[in-house]
């Protein structure tokens, strides 16, 4: 059960480290709160009240039957679950009840993927739910993903395979739920995305389900530069600048971290750096600053005497993904959040630099260094 009132005192508060860093590195633009659980055999849920940063200021169902399966215009399934024309994402239309259960964070995701495999194959990796929510809800993390499986060996966690649980086949890997749609150009999107591979015990971490004091400078959290300051205290910094977060590193504002794309099948073992974690550490008076026992090095290969080598390899992993959108909303949404929807999207899975709006925010191909690719299409055969 994921308590309604702040989640962060059932995981870990924030560490004086953490306030610090966020008040002098990211108050121009960012929010960051957090918290995160383990994955299980059956169930891996992580759930990250996450980076928001402010969005820029600034539907009818067509007639067309699903049955009949039209390869323009959008599709009504039900009067409350429609295709977009745009292929990109559905609408699904909640009773008031149900959609504040996801505002609750006690959202019923089964009953959702379940309403999604009625009408579509099992051709999806990732399943996205959002909500349409103006602001941040009071309370609620800004996204979690839940694991239905995992089938890559070498990572740390264990292998399994909870598909069937909520109408998959087999092929989904994840549930990831965020509250507002903004959140697919500002993040938590490439964070959620990132708990697919990683923390399942790949390094030690006092942050569960994220990197910790390591220097990891990823989504899930880490510095790219340690300073020494003597008896046992030490400085993380990240991008030239003092502080860093221990789970989260400013939302889609910076890339995937080296030891996430090894873990993402992206680069092989050749290129993962070695991994500095600190142990026990504590959080110390200023930016970046900590206390540690010690600092350990993870070479590669220690890595991989420990865990595994990666299967399947970088040579024939996964590249090429693809998600199904379901908004969630109590209305059939306004054609100018529908417009909005589909930018976001189309901004996200581009296989180039987003556009002039997304600033310097990176899109998934950014953030992979051109590595992998996303696509939210719903294409013909994968409508049942």
């Amino acid at each position: 059960m994921i308590p309604t009132l702040n989640p962060l005192a059932m995981k870990f508060s924030f560490s004086k480290l953490d306030r610090l860093f966020f008040c002098s590195v990211f108050v121009f633009s960012f929010l960051m709160i957090t918290s995160c659980s383990k994955d299980s055999m059956n169930d891996g849920s992580e759930t990250d009240p996450e980076i928001s940063q402010n969005p820029d200021p600034n539907n009818d169902p067509g007639d067309d039957e699903g049955s009949e399966n039209p390869t323009t215009g959008s599709i009504v399934f039900e009067d409350n679950f429609v295709l977009d024309e745009s292929r990109s994402h559905t609408n699904l239309v909640l009773s008031e009840d149900a959609y504040d259960q996801f505002i609750a964070g006690e959202g019923d995701l089964k009953m959702i993927s379940e309403k999604v495999y009625q009408y579509m194959n099992d051709d999806f990796d990732f399943m996205i739910i959002l909500s349409i929510e103006e602001t941040q809800p009071s309370g609620l993390f800004f996204g979690r993903s839940t694991s239905t499986r995992n089938n890559v060996d070498g990572l740390g966690g264990n292998l399994f395979d909870a598909t069937a649980n909520y109408g998959s086949e087999g092929r989904l890997n994840a549930i990831i739920y965020m509250p507002r749609v903004e959140y697919v150009r500002n993040g938590p999107f490439l964070h959620e995305i990132a708990h697919t591979w990683g923390n399942k015990g790949f390094i030690p971490s006092t942050v569960g389900g994220h990197w910790g004091y390591a220097n990891t400078a990823g989504q899930l959290g880490g510095f790219d530069e340690l300073i020494d300051l003597g008896n046992n205290t030490y400085k993380g910094r990240l991008n030239d600048r003092d502080g860093f977060g221990t789970f989260a590193n400013g939302g889609n504002s910076l890339p995937y971290g080296n030891l996430e794309l090894y873990l993402m099948g992206l680069i092989g073992a050749d290129e993962l750096e070695t991994v500095q974690v600190a142990v026990n550490p504590a959080s110390g008076a200023s930016a970046g600053e900590f206390t540690a026992d010690r600092i350990d090095s993870y070479t590669s290969e220690t890595l991989i005497s420990q865990h595994g080598a990666r299967v399947p390899s970088v040579d024939n992993s996964q590249k090429d993904f693809s998600a199904l959108v379901v908004i969630i909303s109590k209305t059939p949404i306004s054609e100018e959040k529908t417009a909005q929807i589909n930018s976001n999207l189309e901004n996200f899975a581009r296989q180039d630099a987003p556009d002039a709006s997304w600033g310097n925010l990176h899109n998934f191909w950014m953030a992979t260094q051109g590595k992998a690719t996303i696509s939210f299409q719903v294409l013909q055969e994968s409508i049942r």
